[in-house]
């Protein structure tokens, strides 16, 4: 089983695909950490694309197909999951080619929908404690006792940097960006599906292993 997971930062995308990999055995391919991985390897691809990196160069959906390529033959037969990849019409159609050299095939697409003020509001209401890391929010989690953690009484929290509004829609502008021409591919050949992102975490879950059972 192949699957592409698509949602914007924030939408859970990180967790649901964990628990694609403990349920099913499969394994998450991101692009950014496979490539990083193969530097510090020293692979063949590796070595190509430190030089292109060096050179202060984008890398090339060639190298990427080639990455993709070597760490899917490194991948167990019961499939990957696809993280920030594909992200061009030509990146769609390298995956099919090197998922077809394999003998495999693309099963499902699934994308978590959001509600972008939802969303904003998800994300800028988050906070830690600057001792344990333990996350509260705004509106949804606060301390028991306010401004003391309940975990290890600590008075200190913080917040990330980037979790601001203006970042937070401007990141959403980019993953609709890079979604829209590779959504329609999919939705041609019927694998598309979508599931609540804003739910809770075990619904999404479930919407998720719905459709992978059907």
């Amino acid at each position: 089983m192949n699957i592409i997971l698509l949602g914007p930062p924030g939408a859970g995308k990180g967790t649901q695909a964990q628990r694609l990999v403990d349920l099913h055995h499969l394994r998450q391919l991101s692009t950014g950490d496979m490539l990083r991985a193969a530097v510090k390897a020293g692979t063949p691809v590796g070595i190509e694309a430190k030089a292109v990196m060096d050179r202060g160069e984008l890398v090339s959906d060639a190298i990427v197909s080639a990455l993709i390529g070597e760490e899917l033959d490194a991948t167990p037969e019961t499939g990957a999951i696809f993280d920030g990849y594909p992200r061009t019409a030509a990146q769609a159609a390298s995956l099919d080619d090197i998922l077809t050299q394999r003998g495999r095939k693309l099963d499902h697409v699934i994308e978590l929908e959001v509600d972008e003020d939802a969303l904003v509001e998800r994300i800028t209401g988050r906070y830690t404690c600057a001792s344990c890391g333990k996350g509260y929010h705004d509106r949804f989690e606060q301390p028991r006792e306010p401004g003391v953690c309940d975990r290890c009484g600590s008075t200190e929290f913080k917040r990330r940097p980037d979790d601001n509004e203006e970042t937070v829609r401007t990141r959403m502008a980019e993953y609709r960006a890079k979604t829209a021409p590779v959504l329609p591919i999919y939705e041609a050949r019927g694998i598309v599906s979508r599931v609540d992102g804003m739910a809770e975490m075990d619904v999404v879950t479930a919407s998720i292993e719905a459709i992978l059972g059907q």
